[in-house]
């Protein structure tokens, strides 16, 4: 598999897509001097064990869709990009399994429902208790992150910059809206937030929109950060995370571009700062941290706006997203291991080995946080 992380794949968004390889070919032969030279890890304090509860096996074929769990109703919902679909209880194992095509993007779930998409643009809706198809509709378009779910929608975002609102029983299409999306673009997605009967999504144009539950009509939007480079290149400013919402603010960045936040009320951006990330924003115990493009960490104060700390720990080891998990920062690096942050100094805290592939995804719960790797194993860990 190749993951937007490690290799920047480009679509040409006309006729056809191409892609690049690592655009790092200014690495230097000699070594010692290669800025692209994944970090050695440093020794640290451990004040926290990681522990692995369960593992369990799913298949990759070179997916580049967002494959990660779900959680509805005490369940956890899991599918790989060969196309199986399964509901795992809290100790792994499975209670249901469906075979369907191969799937482009992993899995949501919630109001009973479970949803996925496979790579012939399918949106498919399963019932939660058996995994029984409820409908499938063609959204002409491959769609690479997981759906938003309400209690009357489901919402997806295509690779062209579509933002499509289904009826959550039927399939039934009730509204759409197609951003204009730029020539040249990382090749993957950002999955819609539902918050407050509002949709929030970002575009591969560097833009955050605000949508109607309901119609899909447009509230307002605006520029995470805008392209100030001379060539394609420069100019992509893909926002490839989901926005945050925090309160009456919504945080948004994107690659090569910004870390922004918007003040819902004013419907306006009200602060921003340079950024270049694939990752949302982390809000952790009155800090905003921020895991950039080449693996350095950023983190700002959310009460007065000001830069705090910063790390070069991980530079180049290829981290995966961050999540809070009990006031502590998670995430994993390309090695397979899983680092534990101190959100208030950014000091290591806690460490484990938990895989031989990179890790791709990790997602919190209450009681537990969840990693998937490269190869599509899903691991249940606790602290």
């Amino acid at each position: 598999m190749i993951s937007k992380k490690r290799y920047l794949i480009l679509a040409l968004i006309i006729a056809s897509c191409s892609s690049i390889p690592d655009p790092r070919f200014w690495k230097s032969d000699d070594v010692e001097d290669d800025p692209t030279k994944p970090a050695e890890l440093k020794e640290f304090k451990n004040e926290i064990d990681i522990n692995i509860a369960w593992v369990s096996k799913f298949k990759n074929e070179d997916n580049i869709g967002d494959f990660k769990p779900a959680f509805s109703s005490g369940k956890i919902f899991f599918s790989d990009s060969s196309g199986k679909i399964s509901s795992l209880n809290d100790s792994g194992s499975s209670e249901w399994d469906v075979k369907l095509n191969n799937l482009s993007s992993g899995t949501a779930a919630g109001f009973g429902v479970v949803v996925v998409a496979d790579i012939d643009g399918n949106i498919i809706c399963l019932n939660q208790q058996n995994g029984d198809v409820n409908w499938t509709i063609n959204v002409k378009n491959e769609v690479l992150a997981p759906a938003a779910i309400s209690a009357r929608y489901v919402i997806v975002k295509t690779s062209a910059g579509e933002l499509v609102g289904l009826n959550k029983t039927t399939g039934e299409l009730v509204w759409s809206y197609r951003s204009q999306n730029p020539t040249l673009t990382v090749r993957g997605s950002s999955e819609p937030i539902i918050y407050e009967d509002q949709v929030f999504a970002t575009f591969d144009n560097g833009r955050l929109g605000v949508f109607q539950l309901d119609t899909g009509f447009t509230l307002w939007d605006g520029a995470i950060s805008y392209t100030e480079g001379t060539t394609e290149l420069e100019n992509l400013i893909d926002a490839d995370s989901p926005p945050v919402v925090d309160g009456r603010l919504v945080y948004a960045n994107n690659y090569q571009g910004n870390i922004n936040i918007f003040d819902i009320a004013q419907k306006r951006s009200v602060w921003t700062a340079e950024s270049s990330s694939f990752y949302s924003p982390l809000i952790i115990r009155g800090m905003m941290v921020l895991i950039q493009d080449d693996s350095s960490i950023k983190s700002f104060s959310t009460n007065t706006l000001l830069a705090s700390w910063s790390s070069n720990e991980y530079k180049n080891r290829n981290l995966s997203n961050g999540v809070n998990f009990k006031g502590n920062i998670i995430f994993g690096d390309d090695q397979g291991y899983v680092h534990a942050l101190d959100p208030l100094s950014g000091k290591t805290i806690g460490r484990k080995k938990v895989s031989r592939h990179p890790i791709e995804n990790i997602v919190s719960r209450s009681d537990g946080f969840y990693v998937v790797d490269e190869n599509l194993q899903l691991f249940s860990l606790s602290i």
